[in-house]
């Protein structure tokens, strides 16, 4: 008999901040988490899976030191998000344009050499992918229907547009660290944090 996870969160609260919406395009990659396709041609992602990678990717990441990690997000209503993420978690967050050599000109004021990098958007993100690839650092990032996994270690699937898709995947990613540290509690964290801050205000 198969035995029932429950989600991190119900799944209408992911549907209600359109973290399943994802693209009119789908890759050949993204096929394994595609749900349906919607009547006007939106390809849904399935939440399940979703909810599944949340857990994988929250275990990765604290198999590092939590300034090891670096999260960066070239996507505007991924900038806030990912800040309070690696504020929430200690890590180092690179948001807005990321300056090429940053991860390999140790003459660059920005120079940092991460253990492991989240990116909001592998295509968005691809300078802070390459020079990742390159230095042989592990890549998690969030992957809407469009993406290609190329280079992509783990791939979170949602919605990686959407402003509300956004604050919601990286507050229930913070939660489920500092959880897993026992540093927080579901109560706890929801008390302390209302998902509305973690909204892009742009």
């Amino acid at each position: 008999m198969e035995e029932t996870v429950t989600p991190l969160i119900d799944f209408e609260t992911y549907e209600a901040n359109a973290v399943n919406i994802g693209t009119q395009q789908r890759s050949s990659d993204m096929m394994r988490f595609i749900q349906e396709v919607r009547d006007d041609g939106l390809y849904l992602i399935d939440l399940a899976k979703t909810d599944e990678r949340i857990r994988i990717v929250t275990k990765f990441i604290n198999q590092f030191e939590p300034e090891q990690v670096v999260v960066t997000s070239a996507r505007q209503y991924g900038q806030r998000p990912a800040r309070m993420f690696a504020q929430a978690i200690g890590a180092k967050s690179s948001v807005g344009r990321f300056i090429p050599g940053t991860f390999t000109n140790p003459k660059l004021p920005s120079f940092y050499e991460p253990r492991m990098l989240i990116v909001t958007d592998p295509a968005a993100d691809q300078q802070a992918v390459r020079e990742a690839v390159g230095s042989g650092v592990p890549i998690v990032a969030i992957c809407d229907a469009n993406n290609n996994l190329r280079n992509v270690d783990i791939a979170l699937p949602a919605n990686n547009k959407g402003r509300r898709s956004l604050a919601l995947l990286y507050w229930l990613l913070s939660r489920e660290v500092l959880k897993q540290r026992g540093q927080t509690t579901d109560d706890a964290w929801a008390e302390a944090n209302n998902i509305d801050d973690w909204e892009s205000t742009f």
